[in-house]
């Protein structure tokens, strides 16, 4: 009977996925004349020519100075608005699906530290929150293992693919470390639940310090027997990889950094720094990117600003800290990225400095903006048309979108839902 119950559950669940196949390989090349082209790097084309050919940007200006068009397949996009893909990063897109339904979850495995948890193999190209975020004009995303100390290591991928080989960009990117924290409000707390609190974190912390010093000396051995979790950790000490750490409040903001700078780690990022204006100097001298997680969120101190993290963007800008955004507290908020960026141009942001912020700032922070994150010759085809002002909810409306030239379906299950009910209604 269970087994029956089974087989219709996976038969009901089957029948409404909706996820789209991948977009076939660009056959021929491809000319969007005449549409308002914001190039992600600052500079706005008003009546634009976007060439693009096996998946390459092969033209990019003004639509008066192109010469030649007979190569191409020409659309008319007049009117219309165009972006680089917008890039979400830090995410468990693809490893977390429902929620409220483990079965659904791969996004931590069990244990504090496992640098050598590798996310992209368990990534789901199939998820079917991908393609919402896809018709909001996110076409790429890092996916971030969670969980523990140390989580694992992250992968760049395409969000338009038929499995993970096939979405990479980038494999193994960085590690991703969350700093730990002290569980307790040392105002209120009894001196023993103190006392027991702040030896519960300092030992956290020399756990953290075993596995670095391990690893470094690892590294630096020239003979060594294969150990996984040290073998992972060896890219920090050399550069090839990335620490991002994860770290909130100002005191541990410092004391990660300094954590990680004390062991030799080449290249730190600073993630979900809800604090990081307090320490601002400090993330200045030591020239520590930062991911901002949540500008929508609640004021971080009971004296701080209400609208504290709404104008943290426009504050980072004015200080010259090369920052971008993301959102890693809820998977379904994620689709409302370029929404963040816009609240941050009602906060004081240029509106193109804010559209950097999930553009090439991220691609930088990634270190792959020599491939996508910007409009420019000779980067990736990676890219959209929206109807208007993709920063603002009520005109972000995508007609096309293209990942390496191949042209992505945008409809995802809530659009056909809807088609499906309108004609039911005879609307």
């Amino acid at each position: 009977m269970r087994k029956i119950l089974f087989a219709i559950q996976f038969l009901v669940t089957a029948s409404f996925a909706q996820v789209p196949p991948p977009g076939d390989s660009q056959s021929e090349a491809i000319l969007l004349l005449n549409g308002i082209a914001h190039l992600g790097n600052g500079k706005v084309i008003e009546s634009s020519a976007i060439g693009f050919e096996k998946g390459k940007l092969t033209y990019v200006g003004s639509s008066s100075d192109l010469i030649d068009k007979s190569k191409y397949k020409v659309t008319d996009i007049a009117g219309k608005h165009v972006y680089p893909g917008f890039i979400l990063p830090s995410t468990d897109l693809g490893l977390n699906e429902v929620a409220a339904v483990r079965s659904t979850q791969d996004k931590a495995e069990t244990g504090s530290l496992k640098p050598n948890v590798r996310s992209i193999i368990a990534y789901n190209t199939d998820s079917e929150i991908i393609p919402t975020l896809r018709f909001n004009g996110i076409l790429t995303a890092q996916i971030a293992p969670k969980g523990g100390m140390i989580a694992g290591t992250s992968s760049i991928v395409h969000l338009d693919a038929w499995n993970w080989e096939d979405a990479l960009i980038e494999e193994d990117d960085a590690i991703h470390l969350f700093w730990p924290r002290k569980r307790i409000f040392q105002t209120t707390a009894k001196p023993e639940e103190v006392a027991k609190s702040t030896e519960q974190y300092e030992s956290a912390i020399q756990l953290l310090s075993n596995l670095f010093q391990a690893s470094k000396s690892y590294s630096e051995a020239k003979r060594k027997k294969i150990n996984l979790k040290l073998e992972a950790m060896k890219g920090l000490f050399d550069g090839s990889k990335q620490l991002f750490v994860n770290a909130t409040k100002a005191k541990d903001i410092i004391r990660a950094i300094e954590f990680a700078k004390g062991y030799g780690v080449k290249k730190i990022v600073l993630v979900d720094a809800t604090e990081v204006y307090h320490v601002k100097e400090y993330i200045k001298e030591n020239s520590i990117p930062v991911i901002l997680n949540d500008v929508h969120g609640l004021p971080s101190r009971a004296d701080s600003d209400v609208d504290e993290a709404f104008k943290l963007p426009y504050q980072l800008y004015q200080e010259d800290i090369l920052f971008c955004l993301g959102y890693s507290n809820s998977l379904m908020s994620t689709q409302n990225l370029p929404f963040y960026a816009g609240t941050s141009v009602a906060y004081g942001m240029d509106k193109e400095e804010a559209l950097k912020t999930i553009t090439l700032n991220t691609a930088k922070i990634l270190r792959i903006d020599d491939q996508i994150g910007s409009i420019e010759v000779g980067k990736q085809a990676t890219f959209f048309v929206s109807e208007g002002d993709a920063l603002d909810m009520r005109t972000n409306k995508l007609s096309m979108a293209f990942i390496q030239g191949r042209r992505v379906t945008l409809e995802a299950m809530q659009q056909q839902l809807y088609k499906k009910y309108k004609t039911k209604y005879g609307q």
